[in-house]
């Protein structure tokens, strides 16, 4: 079996809302050795050396490339605009990537991105967990399987917390459309609806957003898809409706099919249950759920226990992160051996991405836009 050194990039002098344990997604994983971590700050390194393993700390991100010349590297921001030079560094060195998503902010850049792994041969995994999480990938199998009948409409939503609209679309509900597309294909049209304190957003006109990533718009968001076989997918977020209090995120998919409806939260700490509607109707009329029990299909030979002590220090809590974070590693690492893409990879990323400005596209022009899209500028900003 192969013995594979992974390098962690995680430079906590930019500040960031939080980190969802990228850096910890090789711990227990079968001959896999962490030769550097790269940080151009050196606060609290002990602890941070001990959490990850590591043998050695960087303040140098390309010299640490250059010294361990490590077989993957794992980008931990989730500032999109980090991505594009740390993955253009580690391809023309010959290194796979772990990045965090969203991969990038520009469309243009995305396509760049792909035509450089390609060229270069380099396999790219990207940190969309709902890919590699038990609960969302028995509900793929079951609609495969034909539980709900045939899929008709893929109800999405994003957290609708204080980021509601275009920044909600971009950080959170990148991942409901990539599950979307994970689960039907790739998206054919998109319209969308863009609302401003309820107005029309208009040409240039932009947001605010708490985090650096890019251009948004509105604080509500409505957009509808189509996928293959006549599926269709929505994202609805409007800011200000979540319920801190409750403790309950909104944030989850639901599909409605001929026979049924199955519906998940995207609830980072897996507390939430996949349920099954078996009524062949619309939920508003003969709702009536049940929990199902997920199977987890996921095999790792050899790798240890997922070590709990881990959780909060400098990690996430949420067991669906530290999860699925060890699941992508060991597909990105099958990957190369096999030399196929992983689950996530950078080409549903790049979709993912193409779907929001579809909608933010539809939007300003009025009529259904059709994917791929022949203008790659963002439309927020296109003169």
């Amino acid at each position: 079996m192969k013995h594979w050194k992974v390098a962690i990039a995680r430079d906590t002098a930019v500040p960031s809302l939080g980190l969802h344990g990228l850096h910890v997604a090789g711990n227990g994983l079968p001959n896999v050795e962490v030769v550097g971590f790269f940080d151009s700050k050196a606060d609290d390194l002990a602890t941070i050396m001990a959490v990850t393993g590591a043998r050695r700390h960087y303040q140098d991100y390309v010299q640490m490339l250059e010294a361990e010349k490590p077989d993957i590297v794992i980008l931990c921001s989730r500032h999109p605009n980090d991505h594009f030079p740390q993955i253009a560094a580690a391809a023309e060195r010959g290194i796979h990537i772990y990045c965090e998503k969203p991969m990038t902010v520009s469309l243009q850049e995305a396509d760049a991105i792909v035509g450089l792994l390609d060229a270069k041969k380099i396999k790219l995994c990207m940190a969309h967990p709902a890919r590699y999480d038990a609960g969302f990938r028995q509900m793929k199998r079951m609609i495969e399987d034909g539980a709900i009948g045939r899929p008709l409409t893929a109800y999405g939503r994003g957290k609708s917390d204080h980021r509601g609209g275009g920044e909600d679309m971009m950080v959170l509900g990148t991942h409901i459309l990539d599950l979307q597309t994970f689960f039907f294909g790739a998206t054919e049209s998109a319209w969308g609806e863009v609302i401003l304190e309820g107005q029309p957003v208009r040409a240039g006109e932009l947001t605010p957003t708490v985090e650096p990533i890019g251009p948004a718009a509105g604080d509500e968001i409505f957009a509808v898809f189509r996928f293959p076989n006549g599926v269709r997918g929505l994202f609805e977020s409007r800011r200000g409706l979540a319920d801190p209090a409750r403790q309950k995120t909104q944030m989850g998919l639901a599909v409605v099919g001929t026979q049924g409806t199955l519906s998940l939260r995207f609830d980072d700490n897996r507390e939430a249950a996949l349920r099954i509607s078996r009524r062949p109707a619309p939920p508003d009329i003969e709702a009536q759920f049940e929990d199902v029990p997920v199977v987890d299909d996921r095999i790792i030979p050899g790798a240890a226990p997922l070590d709990d002590s881990l959780r909060g220090v400098q990690t996430p809590g949420a067991s669906l992160f530290l999860k699925s974070n060890r699941h992508a590693l060991w597909d990105l690492m099958r990957s190369i051996e096999e030399d196929h893409q992983p689950i996530a990879n950078a080409d549903n990323a790049r979709l993912a991405l193409e779907m929001i400005y579809a909608a933010y596209s539809s939007h300003l022009t009025g009529r259904v836009v059709h994917i791929p899209l022949a203008d790659r500028t963002h439309p927020l900003v296109r003169k």
